[in-house]
């Protein structure tokens, strides 16, 4: 996709946006009418951490109404991801107390981050939303940003990528891994934002192409690149948790990645038969050799050899199993055409 959206920077502690555009400032640049903007939060075990963030983001919208960037009817879209804790009866609360402002749903089993995230993108559209930012729970991913999003949706970007500008507050291995997997997503032909995670707005239109993407297999950080429309990209400085644990372990990581690689590309199974090849090309070279050997008197019996040898293969074999059997899942689930998600309640 050509990137045509235009790459803003976000000073949080002067609040000031900068541009990198060399567009001419006597230009007059034609803005989008003050959208309607619906903010949406996947929440899995949140109960503590919603108390600070409903604070921040009841401001943050408060700011955006005030400076008249945004609808005034604009609210925030809570979606409990089957919690165990009281996530749920803390959404509740809120909505009472501001029932025009914040709104629920409550998925009847946990279904995972992803498919949270859909469903609340999708009650944002059904809700009329002309935008929609998500963003996580914990407020690792600064609200401050959204000033600058709505403002390059205001300029014309239909989708904008909000994306780390460091990786200070992550582990080594977990800053090393994350390019890795962003340069094997690129390897494999898929499209991603290098550091961007799920903090992004998207207009009606993006919302509504979204939507016609049905698969089980969800994984957003590359269905929404290959949306196309007019992108940009927010840069922002990512915080710690104001509460809780880290919902994704390296096992959730691990299965995450597994789930972008396979949902977009097929490489590892061309990747299979090239090595397959290669063993096949490398057994001739050995039967030749041994052929020689045995003409020449020179012949041994090689006991570590052969199991060496035994042992490559059979993990070869197990290997390419394994990948295939990883999409072979994936057929399994999609074939079936089982709903993503069960919506429980919606307040």
């Amino acid at each position: 996709m050509t990137r045509q959206g235009k790459s803003t920077n976000l000073d949080k502690d002067s609040g000031n946006v900068s541009s990198n555009s060399n567009d001419d400032p006597k230009v007059a640049i034609s803005l989008k009418p003050s959208p309607l903007l619906a903010l949406v939060i996947p929440c899995y075990n949140e109960e503590d951490a919603l108390k600070e963030t409903s604070k921040v983001v009841r401001d943050k919208l408060a700011s955006l109404k005030k400076d008249h960037a945004i609808d005034p009817s604009s609210f925030v879209i809570l979606v409990d991801d089957g919690s165990t804790d009281k996530t749920w009866q803390e959404i509740s609360a809120l909505h009472d107390k501001e029932p025009e402002l914040f709104h629920g749903v409550k998925f009847s089993h946990n279904r995972g981050h992803q498919n949270a995230l859909y469903a609340g993108l999708m009650q944002a559209r059904a809700l009329k939303a002309d935008a929609a930012v998500s963003m996580d729970a914990d407020l690792q991913d600064d609200p401050n940003a959204i000033d600058a999003m709505v403002e390059e949706y205001r300029k014309g970007a239909e989708i904008v990528y909000g994306v780390r500008d460091n990786r200070d507050t992550d582990t080594v291995f977990k800053r090393s891994s994350a390019h890795a997997f962003y340069r094997l997503m690129h390897w494999m032909g898929t499209e991603t934002i290098p550091d961007h995670a799920d903090y992004r707005l998207m207009s009606r239109a993006a919302l509504d192409a979204l939507s016609e993407y049905t698969e089980v297999n969800l994984f957003l950080r590359g269905i929404v690149p290959s949306l196309g429309f007019k992108t940009a990209k927010v840069y922002y400085k990512r915080s710690e948790r104001v509460a809780g644990e880290s919902k994704y372990p390296l096992r959730k990581m691990v299965s995450f990645a597994i789930d972008g690689v396979t949902s977009f590309s097929v490489k590892p199974l061309s990747a299979i038969t090239a090595i397959g090849a290669i063993s096949v090309i490398f057994g001739i070279i050995m039967l030749i050799y041994t052929i020689a050997s045995l003409c020449a008197g020179h012949a041994q019996a090689g006991w570590a050899s052969i199991m060496c040898s035994l042992w490559i293969i059979g993990g070869l074999i197990l290997t390419a199993l394994g990948i295939v059997g990883e999409y072979i899942g994936r057929i399994y689930l999609e074939v079936k055409q089982r709903p993503r998600y069960i919506i429980e309640k919606t307040i």
